[in-house]
C-alpha cells in the first residue's frame, strides 16, 4: 500500500538512503533537513507517516512530537537519533513516538518498522515527561540500545519482566529503570534477594505473617508484597527460590491475591513483578528445581543484560562515569590515557561492570597521579583474581544434575546391561568435587578459611584436597 512519508534529517546522506529504500517500496517520499518545513507539511495535512531525527538546526525533533500528536493524533512518528541514551528512548516513547531507532540504524529494521507503523493503530501518548536526570544506565553499544528500547516499550505496562545476565552486569539497575520510568514510578520499589533469605523465612518475607503464626512472631509483620503495594516488587536471584515458595508465588501471579503466614483473609496483590537471575532457568526446569509454569508467568517480557566483554565499546563511558562518581564522593579525579583504556577494552571482565567500578574507585583512592597509565592498569589486572580453569564436564554449561545423570547412563551402557562393577559413587564424586571447590575458592577470592567455612570442611582437609586435586591457588590471595 503506497503512502506519503515525510522524512526530516539534517544529514543529506541519510535522506538519500531513506528516499531510495522507501521509494523502491512504492512510497512517495518528501525530504527536508528542517524541523520548520516538516511542521509546515504536517500542519497542511500532508503525510501518512513521519520519520524524524532528534537534533536539527532549527528545533529538536522530540519537541515536535507533542505538537504533532495534538494536531494530528493519528499521524505516526518514527524517531531516529545519534544521541542514543536511555533518556532519548524514554522521551521518544513517552511523547508518543511509534518507535525509536538509534543511529546508525539497520535499513531492514527501519523498513520493517515503517510497515508496522503504516498498518498499526495509532498509540495514545502520555502527557507526563521524564525529567532530565542522571541516567541509571550507561552505554551506547548496540546491545545497550536494545535494552533502552525494551525499557521504553515496557514502561507503560504492568507486564512481568524476567531479567537475565551474569553477576555484576547491572540487573537491579535495569529493574529500577523499569520502575523509575514506568507508570508505577510514584509507588515504592521493593527488592528482595532470594539467595540471601533462609528457606524457612522466605514465605514470611514475601507474604508477611500474623501475630502468633510461629514461634517468635510477637506481632503482625507486613511482607514484601504488601510493602510494594502500588509499586514494583523486584525478586532478585529468583533461581534460588525454594520450590515450595515457588508454588505460592505462582498462585499469587495467577489469582492476584495471597494470604499472610497464619492469616485467613486474602490480600489483593497490587505490584508489578520484576524478577532477575544469573542462573539458567531452563536448565533448572529440566533438573526439577524450578517450576516451568512459574517461569512462563515471569518470562512475559524477557530482557537479557550482556556481559561487559560483549560491549567493550561502553568501557570508556563507564570509566568516566565511575570516576565522576568517585570525585563527587571526595576521591581525587582521575583520567586514563589511551593505552590504559585500550588495555581495559581487551580485558575479559569476569566480574563485569561491578568489577570495573571497583577498579576505578581503587585507582582514585590508591594512586597519586592524575593520569593513569598502562603500567598501573597492568599491575591492577595482574593482581585481580582470575577465573580458575575448570576442565571437568560437570562444571560445563550442561549443569550439575545433567552431568550426574550422564555419568550414570554412560556407566550402565559401558557394562552392556550386565551387573556393573562397583565404583560409580567415587567416579561421580571425583567429577563434582573439584569444580565445587574451585567455584567456592573463586567466590571467596581465594580465601581458604572462608572457602572451608562455606564448604563445611576443616581447613586442613580443604588444603589436602587442593593438593590432591591439583587446584591452583588464586594469585595474590591466601
Amino acid at each position: 500500500m503506497s503512502a506519503t512519508i515525510l522524512v526530516a534529517d539534517d544529514d543529506r546522506a541519510i535522506r538519500t538512503v531513506l528516499n531510495q529504500a522507501l521509494a523502491r517500496l512504492g512510497h512517495d517520499v518528501r525530504m527536508t533537513g528542517s524541523a520548520t518545513t516538516l511542521w509546515r507539511w504536517i500542519a497542511d495535512g500532508d503525510g501518512d507517516l513521519v520519520i524524524t531525527d532528534v537534533i536539527m538546526p532549527d528545533e529538536n525533533g522530540l519537541d515536535l512530537i507533542p505538537r504533532i500528536k495534538k494536531l494530528r493524533p493519528d499521524l505516526r512518528v518514527i524517531v531516529m537519533s545519534a544521541q542514543n541514551t536511555l533518556l532519548t528512548a524514554v522521551k521518544a516513547t513517552e511523547r508518543g513516538a511509534f518507535e525509536y531507532l538509534p543511529k546508525p540504524f539497520d535499513l531492514r529494521e527501519l523498513i520493517s518498522v515503517v510497515e508496522r507503523a503504516l498498518s498499526a493503530p495509532a498509540s495514545t501518548p502520555t502527557d507526563e515527561a521524564v525529567d532530565d536526570e542522571q541516567l541509571p544506565l550507561i552505554g551506547r553499544s548496540p546491545a545497550m540500545q536494545e535494552i533502552y528500547r525494551s525499557i521504553a516499550r515496557l514502561m507503560g505496562t504492568d507486564l512481568s519482566v524476567l531479567i537475565t545476565g551474569e553477576s555484576g552486569t547491572g540487573k537491579e539497575l535495569v529493574a529500577r529503570a523499569l520502575h523509575d520510568f514506568g507508570k508505577r514510578r510514584t509507588g515504592p520499589f521493593v527488592a528482595i534477594n532470594m539467595a540471601a533469605i533462609p528457606r524457612e523465612l522466605i514465605e514470611s518475607e514475601l507474604f508477611g505473617h500474623e501475630r502468633g503464626a510461629f514461634t517468635g512472631a510477637a506481632q503482625r509483620s507486613a511482607g514484601r508484597f504488601e510493602q510494594a503495594k502500588g509499586g514494583t516488587l523486584f525478586l532478585d536471584e529468583i533461581g534460588d527460590m525454594p520450590f515450595e515458595a515457588q508454588t505460592r508465588l505462582l498462585r499469587v501471579l495467577q489469582e492476584g491475591e495471597y494470604t499472610s503466614v497464619g492469616g485467613r483473609s486474602p490480600i489483593r496483590a497490587d505490584s508489578r513483578i520484576i524478577a532477575a537471575t544469573h542462573r539458567d532457568l531452563s536448565q533448572l526446569i529440566r533438573q526439577g528445581a524450578f517450576r516451568e509454569d512459574l517461569f512462563y508467568r515471569l518470562n512475559v517480557a524477557p530482557i537479557r543484560i550482556p556481559p561487559l566483554r560483549e560491549r567493550t565499546t561502553d568501557i570508556p563511558g563507564l570509566v568516566r562515569h565511575f570516576a565522576s562518581q568517585a570525585a563527587k564522593e571526595g576521591l581525587p579525579a582521575k583520567v586514563l590515557d589511551e593505552a590504559a583504556m585500550e588495555r581495559l577494552r581487551r580485558y575479559r571482565w569476569p566480574g563485569n561492570v561491578r568489577e570495573l567500578e571497583n577498579l576505578v574507585r581503587r585507582l582514585a583512592a590508591l594512586y597519586s597521579q592524575e593520569v593513569i597509565g598502562l603500567d598501573v592498569i597492568e599491575s591492577e589486572l595482574a593482581a585481580a583474581p582470575a577465573a580458575l580453569p575448570v576442565s571437568t564436564e560437570a562444571a560445563s554449561d550442561e549443569g550439575l544434575g545433567s552431568a550426574v545423570e550422564r555419568h550414570i547412563n554412560e556407566y550402565f551402557v559401558a557394562h552392556k546391561g550386565a551387573m556393573p562393577a562397583a565404583g560409580l559413587y567415587d567416579r561421580v564424586l571425583r567429577e563434582i568435587e573439584r569444580p565445587l571447590i574451585v567455584a567456592t575458592l573463586v567466590a571467596t577470592r581465594g580465601n581458604q578459611i572462608k572457602a572451608a567455612h562455606v564448604l563445611g570442611l576443616n581447613r586442613n582437609t580443604l588444603r589436602k584436597k587442593i593438593r590432591e586435586l591439583d587446584i591452583p591457588v588464586v594469585r595474590g590471595l591466601k
